[in-house]
């Protein structure tokens, strides 16, 4: 394995944050961003499928200061064009992105890359790039994405940390209460949306994961 990825990975999602068509939604997020961050969350995504690209390099480029004063990590979803030019320490990738190679090519050595798969032929492609995690998903049923693949479900979980020494992120449907299975089944990390933005108090909730992911330690699996 090439790093240590922490055990939560908070997923921003502009579509459940409303900040995609809303005048103070950049606002919103660099709350929620803060909030989480303070909290301990040390690696976090922005995704916004609706955002143009200068607006998301400006959004990326506040994020990447806000979460750095607090040593956190953040990934820009989709582009690593953005990623590279505001200095962000990530960028994740879908099958029908940019590949990886090209996007470490435009990111660099230090920028990590993630890639999502939702079977084992795609892991298998993955694990034989320069990927730095593979996510593996949906793991559980989720409405956070329109056109969500099938559920793999905790078994392709397993069988994917079989099949790889990459830092494995599951995604998709995860909450407090069934998080701690998916560790379990051998995920490293659980990337989550809508468990924590959609709480009262988000980043009270993240710290529900984080105290559950203590008894799993900060090494991979």
């Amino acid at each position: 394995m090439n790093l240590v990825i922490p055990r939560l990975y908070a997923i921003m999602d502009a579509a459940l944050l409303g900040t995609s068509a809303c005048p103070e939604g950049s606002r919103r997020a660099f709350a929620v961003a803060e909030a989480l961050a303070s909290a301990g969350v040390g690696l976090i995504q922005y995704r916004d499928k609706q955002i143009s690209a200068a607006n998301l390099l400006a959004v990326s480029r506040e994020l990447v200061s806000l979460l750095h004063r607090h040593g956190a990590r953040f990934v820009v979803n989709d582009r690593p064009d953005v990623a590279a030019l505001a200095g962000a320490g990530g960028v994740h990738v879908g099958q029908e992105d940019v590949p990886v190679e090209d996007a470490r090519v435009v990111c660099g050595r230090d920028c990590w890359v993630g890639i999502s798969t939702h079977n084992e032929a795609q892991v298998r492609e993955a694990d034989a790039t320069s990927a730095d995690y593979i996510a593996v998903g949906p793991v559980f049923s989720t409405s956070t994405k329109q056109q969500a693949d099938p559920v793999v479900g905790l078994d392709f979980v397993r069988r994917a940390r079989a099949m790889t020494r990459k830092p494995l992120v599951a995604i998709g449907g995860i909450t407090v209460e069934n998080a701690e299975q998916v560790w379990r089944a051998g995920a490293d990390s659980v990337a989550v949306a809508r468990d924590l933005l959609a709480a009262a108090d988000p980043a009270l909730r993240a710290s529900e994961y984080l105290r559950l992911a203590a008894q799993f330690g900060v090494g991979n699996n």
